[in-house]
């Protein structure tokens, strides 16, 4: 017997808002599948206002909202049966966030939950990535938003630890972000990684999804640190202007892409590790995930 229903994950960012709708394909006697079937993506950058000056525009509270309406009707469209709206970073330190998700019910019928990044990194971890990984080797899992990257150790297949750093791309454009930090990441890193013979990086976010389509590896091989660090030097070598119309970028990640690249390499650099797989999923495919599996509260549509 066949049963296929459809969820929705809603992801608020410190740098874009996406919506994704997803269909549960649950068949007897198999495991069940998840297939992604619409992906929207508006690049509000909530985190431009919040880590500049503590709130929320009342332009970009009226985007969120606008957003949120059209991503509750799209929902209706789709015959949605269940979703999770997840606030990271930007709404986390925003002052005026609890009145706006409040507004944001009151209008969508959207409820909006603003999760800690210690939670965030443990949804992200809810994404089946023994499809993507060897089982039998050791990776560092780097998830790089806008306002905060959370990094999770693999080895053999399971999580063995997990954390979150104030270290994201929007703050790192607004120069926001402390030598101490960087200091702090590093120490990190190599205090959980140095264990292992061998390590890989598996990257998330859409900066590197971007830098693996342009690059032409098959799905499945790694970015190797030299093309990664070349490429970051070419990224450089351009003006925002330039790579818009020469590297075909759009304009909210034509700025962001270098300091997500820079905490990529950072990350490479300080774990020893050589390649990057890039399996192209995030925090919602974990919301997507938790939903079915109950590990997280979710709303009935």
């Amino acid at each position: 017997m066949l049963k296929i229903q459809k969820y929705a994950a809603i992801d608020i960012g410190s740098n874009a808002v996406r919506l994704l709708i997803s269909n549960i394909i649950e068949e007897d006697h198999k495991p069940v599948k998840f297939k992604k079937n619409s992906l929207v993506r508006v690049p509000i950058r909530l985190g431009a206002d919040v880590f500049i000056n503590g709130e929320i525009s009342e332009y970009n509270q009226q985007r969120m909202i606008d957003t949120m309406m059209a991503f509750s009707l799209l929902m209706k469209s789709h015959g949605v049966a269940r979703y999770k709206a997840c606030a990271t970073s930007a709404m986390r330190e925003a002052s005026n966030s609890v009145p706006l998700t409040k507004t944001v019910l009151e209008t969508s019928g959207i409820n909006i939950d603003i999760i800690d990044g210690e939670v965030e990194a443990a949804i992200i971890a809810e994404t089946d990535l023994n499809t993507f990984i060897d089982p039998n080797k050791t990776y560092l899992y780097v998830d790089v938003g806008g306002g905060s990257t959370e990094f999770s150790i693999i080895h053999n297949g399971v999580k063995v630890n997990s954390k979150s750093f104030k270290i994201g791309t929007v703050r790192l454009l607004n120069d926001m972000v402390k030598d101490d930090s960087w200091t702090e990441l590093e120490h990190w890193i190599k205090e959980n990684t140095s264990q292992y013979y061998k390590i890989a990086l598996l990257g998330s976010g859409g900066n590197i999804n971007k830098i693996f389509k342009i690059s032409g590896v098959d799905l499945g091989k790694p970015l190797t640190y030299f093309y990664l660090s070349n490429y970051y030097k070419t990224l450089q070598s351009y003006t925002y202007e330039e790579r818009i119309t020469r590297l075909d970028l759009n304009q909210d990640r034509a700025d962001v892409i270098i300091p997500a690249t820079r905490i990529y390499l950072s990350a490479m650099k300080w774990s020893g590790a050589k390649d990057i797989y890039v399996p192209k999923i995030g925090l919602s495919d974990g919301i997507i995930k938790s939903i079915y599996y109950e590990t997280v509260s979710s709303v009935t549509v």
